[in-house]
């Protein structure tokens, strides 16, 4: 029943509660001793948060803008959302234990992260790792970069609008997935290597099928760039947003392509050559104009140059063992846990008590994807670290978020952070 069916009464009646209640709130308002004041909304700032829910943050990070209209005055990134705490959890398990947790850490490049752990274990401990098993990590290690890169390329094209390259770049990730599989028995969360080496050997036919896919992969490549890199969109929205200056770069302590992306050439491969890098001919890759375009071609660039590092290494690898027969520090195979006391002894005390380094302190380092990626070890001589420090180059990275933003249209905070490349993964470490 609609007003207009009620009784004559009962419509006078309504109209008449709601004239009392308006003229009780008009009185409450007349009576006050104030002056209401209406201000512009163009001449006051406004405080924005992206995140930490956005999708546009590559994980949860938080970003903290002022506004005066769509100019970013002020930028404060926000870490600390995930509360992972890895390097405390690393303080209750043995090393053997923790190598899967640096899965988990950039989870774009697991097999990089795999290896640098080990090396720092190893490196603690005094091991030597044989030949074939460091052949193997630079293999998988180059592997990892043309991965992240990829998927690095790809979210910066989908961030500013380019959807196509984003599935393009997918599709080649899925073919080398493909092949980590055929590796170690896992496409995503590898745990590949081990202290001593790796966990298994690569067969000859698989080396093969990395060979065919990294010889057809520039042309792939190539297809990608020519979507992107003349497109007056994605140019304009890359080139001169984000700048920072080789000075400021260097001291934020930014690493990796944000780094060479601002012309300064420090590669971790080059400057302190590991496993069998100082000799492969490869260039180090810089750009320096030092905004999101040069960081943007470092990564595409630094993809040829690792296509050309893999054919190096299938050239020059040599064949061998891939783990260290050091029964008191690498655990043995199962076969000869299983037929040799020794080795059960050994196996057991490795799995209960851990890998023993001495008592010290140790820094081993390599070039990830997205740069310097460290780890700090404090050694009281137990199987579990007494300390163990994660240097992730997402951390230090995102340090430079604050100089890039601001002045920049807050359109361009998300391709800033694109062309920072973040997982928050290893930045809430």
């Amino acid at each position: 029943m609609d007003q207009e069916t009620l009784p004559v009464t009962f419509t006078s009646s309504l109209e008449r509660v709601r004239t009392d209640r308006q003229r009780k709130i008009i009185s409450k308002v007349l009576d006050r001793d104030t002056t209401v004041m209406i201000e512009d909304p163009l001449e006051n700032d406004m405080v924005l948060n992206m995140g930490p829910q956005h999708p546009a943050t590559h994980g949860v990070l938080r970003v903290l803008i002022r506004m005066d209209g769509e100019t970013v005055v002020k930028c404060i990134p926000e870490l600390g959302y995930l509360h992972r705490g890895y390097e405390k959890l690393a303080e209750n398990m043995t090393y053997h234990e923790f190598i899967p947790h640096t899965d988990r850490l950039d989870y774009l490049a697991p097999m990089s992260n795999n290896t640098a752990i080990t090396m720092a274990v190893e490196k603690a401990a005094g091991l030597e790792v044989p030949e074939r098993a460091q052949w193997i990590r630079m293999l998988v290690c180059e592997m990892a970069r043309i991965s992240s890169h990829l998927l690095a390329m790809g979210a910066t094209c989908m961030d500013v609008g380019a959807l196509t390259v984003f599935l393009w770049t997918f599709g080649e990730r899925e073919k080398m997935y493909d092949l980590f599989e055929q590796i170690c028995g896992a496409r995503f969360t590898t745990s590949y290597t081990r202290i001593g080496g790796v966990s298994n050997d690569i067969d000859d036919n698989v080396l093969r099928q990395i060979r065919d896919f990294v010889s057809k992969f520039p042309a792939e490549l190539t297809k990608c760039e020519a979507m992107v890199n003349r497109n007056r969109i994605f140019v304009d929205r890359m080139a001169g947003i984000g700048y920072i200056t080789p000075e400021q770069a260097i001291s934020l302590g930014l690493t990796g392509p944000c780094i060479r992306g601002s012309g300064i050439a420090h590669d971790l491969r080059r400057d302190n050559p590991y496993m069998f890098y100082d000799k492969m001919d490869f260039d180090v890759i810089t750009h320096n104009d030092g905004d999101c375009w040069a960081r943007y071609k470092v990564r595409l660039v630094e993809m040829r140059e690792s296509v050309k590092i893999i054919h190096q290494v299938l050239d020059m690898m040599t064949p061998g063992p891939v783990l260290a027969n050091d029964p008191q520090l690498v655990l043995p195979r199962k076969g000869e846990i299983y037929t040799r006391m020794e080795e059960l002894i050994n196996d057991f005390m490795l799995v209960n008590f851990g890998t023993m380094p001495e008592p010290g302190e140790t820094y081993c380092a390599i070039e990830a994807p997205k740069g310097e990626l460290g780890f700090y070890i404090v050694s009281d001589g137990s199987g579990y670290p007494w300390k163990l420090k994660i240097r992730s180059p997402s951390s230090s990275n995102l340090q430079a978020l604050k100089l890039m933003a601001e002045g920049s249209m807050i359109s361009d905070v998300v391709a800033i952070i694109g062309s920072i490349d973040p997982v928050m993964g290893e930045a809430d470490k």
